[in-house]
């Protein structure tokens, strides 16, 4: 669902569970990334995110009241906003709808920040868990 900024509008769940992130694939298998999709008329950034852990990861859990923050990229030949939600996680299943297609992986916080490509994905992880953000964007 686009909004009226021309965005391709995305909700994403940042798993969190005994102090370590979750991350997956990207669905060509080249980044690591959190779960996340595009809100679908009639949901909302949290129910998007949720619905995501759950295809994606596997997971189960209970999300921020308030987004952690957001971040742009690009894709599908235009930007995505994406709405990040910190998501308490409480299950963690073996067989999940994309189990074929990703991986998951449970890392530090520092493990997963070598592992993400996305600065705007990296600076919200930093923000959630408590890190500062990259120096160069504070000069």
């Amino acid at each position: 669902m686009a909004n009226n900024s021309g965005f391709i509008l995305q909700g994403a769940a940042l798993p969190i569970r005994n102090g370590r992130v979750c991350l997956v694939t990207s669905s060509n298998g080249k980044r690591w990334v959190i779960p996340k999709g595009q809100i679908e008329p009639g949901q909302t950034a949290g129910e998007t995110a949720l619905q995501e852990a759950w295809e994606e990861a596997g997971l189960v859990g209970v999300l921020g009241q308030e987004p952690v923050g957001s971040y742009l990229y690009e894709k599908w030949c235009g930007v995505c906003h994406v709405t990040v939600f910190v998501m308490q996680v409480t299950k963690v299943v073996q067989d999940w709808p994309e189990r074929e297609i990703r991986q998951r992986v449970w890392l530090s916080v520092g493990s997963a920040l070598e592992r993400i490509d996305d600065p705007g994905l990296a600076d919200i992880l930093r923000q959630a868990m408590g890190k500062p953000i990259r120096e160069e964007l504070l000069t």
